[in-house]
Parts: structure tokens; sequence; C-alpha cells
């Protein structure tokens, strides 16, 4: 509300545009890159069956993206989340034939993607407004198009 004299129009407001929301991704990578980034949808939540499901659609970027090293072996790293620690999220990474790499509990010195592969994401990102979530998924994925994660253990590497 603005006080205006009498007859006078009062100014004219600038809608106000909002910014693009939250989004959730879930990464897996190896020694050689991003395997696969996938979104929450909105008004979804992350449980233990649309984990599995990801594990699902991760072994199929592992056979799709790295020919014969399913052969040899996956193991696969991940932290103790109930999501991850769920029962079908359990039975869904046997069905996977990833041989997973146990966490400690309370190690965030084991969860290289906190300092490795968010943080940077996070610096690159800071400050910047996006339209849509469209075009926030196009900043990630070009972030993470150019880097190689030769030192970095991830989600998925190899045996």
């Amino acid at each position: 509300m603005q006080w205006t004299k009498k007859g006078e129009r009062p100014p004219k407001k600038f809608k106000v545009q909002k910014s693009a929301s939250k989004l959730m991704a879930t990464i897996f990578c190896d020694s050689e890159g991003v395997l696969l980034i996938d979104y929450l949808p909105k008004g979804t939540t992350m449980n233990g069956q649309y984990y599995a499901n990801l594990l699902a659609q991760a072994r199929e970027a592992v056979v799709q993206k790295r020919r014969g090293k399913l052969s040899r072996g996956v193991l696969f790293l991940q932290d103790n989340a109930s999501v991850h620690t769920a029962r079908v999220s359990r039975q869904a990474l046997k069905d996977t034939g990833f041989s997973e790499i146990d966490h400690p509990p309370y190690s965030p010195d084991l969860a290289p993607s906190d300092y490795f592969l968010f943080s940077n994401l996070k610096k690159e990102l800071r400050g910047r407004r996006f339209v849509d979530d469209n075009q926030m998924k196009m900043a990630v994925e070009s972030h993470f198009e150019g880097i190689f994660f030769g030192r970095f253990v991830g989600v998925i590497h190899q045996m």
C-alpha cells in the first residue's frame, strides 16, 4: 500500500518472478565420470522403492556407458541414509550384482561427494538465478561434463 494524492494513480508494480525451486539430484559416477543424474520429481518423496528403481537405472547406465566393466565387478559406495538401508533398497542392490563397500557410521571423511563433488558444484552455481528447473538441470549437467573423476572414489567404482 502506498499513499497517493486524490485522483492520482498508484505507481505500477512490477511482477516478481518466482525463482526456480530446489531440486534434489541423485548422481551416480565412477572414476571416468558421471553415469546417471536423476532429479526427484516435484511432489515425490525419496523412499526405498524410488531408490531401488534408481539402482536398476544405474546398473543399466553401467551396461551402456562402461561396456564390459559390469562383468569384472562393480564396487558400490553409499552412505547409511535410511533410504539406502531400506529392505527394498538392499534387495535392489543385490539384484544389480554390485558389491557394496561398507560405509562406517558417522564417517564424513569417507563421503568424498560431500567434499569434492557437491562443494565444487555449489561454488559454481552460487549467486546464479535460473528461469526454470530445466535451466538449472542444464547448468548442473554442463558442470559435470568436463570433470575427470580419476582421483575420486565415487558412488560406483570398477574393481
